[in-house]
Order: structure tokens, then sequence, then C-alpha cells
């Protein structure tokens, strides 16, 4: 292992941050200066079945979007799941984790090792594999990415500094509204550098980054796709529910762009209404096939047609819960997040405090 090499884990205090694109803004940063880059991730959070090797979702597609090869991989050392948690606490998994991960990182060549963090800062103690444990174990500084929420995130983001005392090279607050961002660079960037932390990006809040692919939606509802299966990777920025009459629809259709209706499977003035603004897919509920030439208008239109046997209701809750939570794992927020970081993020800051 090269002497050069520096261990960076980008952590955060809760869940659906935007770590995974975090890593994936900075690593594209990191490369274009020249400086090679490994990925790891030890707690697999992903999984499909019990090997995480070969099925953490997040890893391969982090990976392929980055262009590393095998040798710049470290796979998941343990999946996070029930019974790998009862197996631990019932003391039959005794595995030394810490030391685990530092094997793991050995034969690693590369200027810098990111390290993915799992939900919290403290989440993965009992394997020995929180922020706080791998930071201690690896002599490792630690990038926190925080979603805003409202200035009472100084809050917490003072407690992480007094967690991770000189650790922490940095931070990133993300998903600023734009009604906010002035707060945030005048009172909250100023105040957390007078407090010792150093504030290297503040990212405005994106509809694309929050919005949600048909495929996912489709994926989540165990929908039917009944047309234009070939149009699933559209966005879904927004979520309407057609339960109207039809004059009123139309107004209230016009106002959403790139958004998903849920309606049900015998509303045809619905879904005609629907087609005819900026729709991304119908989800019809009730598992009720649509006429005919609302599947010809579909097509015609491009715009996927999802059947479920759900009511509206849970529907909805389904979707809902879906916006702002899914993992990234669409090409096109690739692009978007490397864009915001290239134009937010104080790379050349970081690089310095990496000793790089």
């Amino acid at each position: 292992m090269a002497q050069s090499t520096k261990y960076l884990i980008v952590a955060s205090i809760e869940a659906y941050t935007g770590k995974s694109g975090t890593i994936l803004g900075l690593a594209h940063q990191f490369q274009d200066k020249g400086f090679s880059i490994a990925y790891s991730k030890p707690i697999g959070t992903c999984f499909q079945d019990q090997d995480p090797k070969t099925k953490e979702a997040d890893v391969e597609f982090i990976a392929d979007a980055l262009g590393l090869k095998e040798a710049q991989i470290e796979w998941p050392l343990i999946p996070l799941q029930r019974t790998t948690l009862e197996k631990r606490l019932r003391q039959e998994d005794t595995t030394d984790y810490g030391q685990s991960l530092k094997d793991s990182l050995a034969n690693i060549e590369a200027n810098v090792v990111i390290l993915e963090g799992a939900g919290t800062l403290w989440e993965g103690s009992l394997f020995g594999l929180s922020v706080v444990d791998m930071a201690k174990t690896l002599d490792a500084s630690v990038l926190l990415v925080a979603r805003y929420h409202s200035p009472l995130v100084v809050d917490s983001l003072v407690a992480v500094k007094l967690a991770l005392g000189d650790r922490l090279v940095g931070m990133i607050i993300n998903d600023i509204p734009s009604e906010e961002l002035e707060t945030a660079q005048t009172l909250i960037k100023p105040y957390l550098e007078s407090h010792g932390v150093s504030v290297l990006g503040l990212l405005p809040a994106s509809r694309l980054l929050r919005s949600v692919s048909v495929r996912e939606i489709a994926r989540q509802l165990k929908a039917q796709v009944l047309c234009r299966g070939d149009r699933l990777d559209l966005m879904v920025e927004s979520l309407t529910i057609g339960a109207m009459n039809v004059n009123s629809a139309l107004e209230y259709f016009r106002q959403g762009q790139n958004k998903a209706v849920v309606t049900g499977g015998d509303r045809t003035d619905l879904q005609l209404a629907a087609l005819e603004t900026s729709t991304s897919c119908l989800i019809l509920t009730g598992h009720m096939n649509p006429q005919p030439l609302i599947i010809t208008r579909a097509e015609d239109l491009e715009v996927p047609i999802l059947s479920v046997d759900l009511d509206t209701l849970s529907t909805v809750e389904i979707v809902d819960q879906a916006f702002g939570k899914v993992r990234l794992q669409e090409k096109i927020k690739v692009s978007c997040i490397q864009e915001l970081m290239v134009k937010n993020f104080d790379i050349d800051r970081l690089v310095q405090q990496l000793s790089l």
C-alpha cells in the first residue's frame, strides 16, 4: 500500500442525505485532478440476498459510473440485516471487523480511498464499523453530508464536530431550497466556520435529484406495465391524484410537470386529460385495464401506463415515500450531481485539508 494513500469517510447523521451522490461528484473531481481513487462500502445496506458481494447495487453502480476496476473496489464486509444482527447479539459472530477492514484495504493502491459510512455516525457500532470506529481504525478523515431542513441543522452539525474532532475535515449541506440559500451562505456557513467546521459545499435543491424513475415506481408498486415499457427511464418529479371532474382535472394537471397521475382504471376521461399535459406515467388503480383508445394515445405520446392491484390511498403512500428516498441509480442524476458539485464544492480546499 502506497504511503500517500488517504482514507476519506463520507458520512451522514441520517439516512438518505445524498452520500452516494456526493461520492460520485467528489470522486469525479478527484479523478479530474489526476488523483487515483478506490471505493469501499464496509456495511452493506442495499443487498438482495445473503451475499452482498454479488448483489450490493450501490457498489456496482458507483464502480460502473466511475470506471473503477475490481482492484479499486472493496465490497461490504457484512450486510446490515436481521440475521447478521441476531448472530452478533448471540455472540456467535465474534469477528474483529475493524481488523478485517484494515486487511481488506491493505493492498489497494490509490491516492484516496473513499469509504461510504452507514446511515448515521453510530450505525454499525455492533460490528466495530461505525463512522467513528472506522475513522479511528484507519486514521481516516471524515466528510459529513447533511440534508438541509431548517437553520436548526446547525445544532446537529456542531454536535458532529464535538464527536469527531479534528477528524472532521469538512461538511456539505445539500438540498437547500432556493429561498434558504442566502441564509445558508450568510448565517449558517459563517457560524460553523467560526466553530472550526469547514463548510466545503452548499448545494441547492434539485427537482431532478429528488425525482423517481418510472421504473422504480413500477418496482415499488409491483405494477404491471401496460405500454411503453421502453420509456421506464422517464423521471417523475411530482405525484397527482385524478379524482375530480374532467374540467377541474385539466386545470389541475397543467400545474404539474413530469408528473405521475394516479387514477382509477375506469376513469377514461381523467386518463385522457392527464395524457394531454406533462405526464411521465399513468398509474391505474383497481387492477382494471384502460380502454384501447387510452393505450393507443399513450403509445403515441410515449407515456408508460402502470396497472396496480391497490387502492388509490395505498398507491399514493408508496409512491410518495419514494421521493427523495430512492438510491442513485440513474445516469442523468449522476450528471446532475457532478455538475452541482463542480459549481458548489470547494475541492481545492479539501485537497489541502487531506494534504494530498
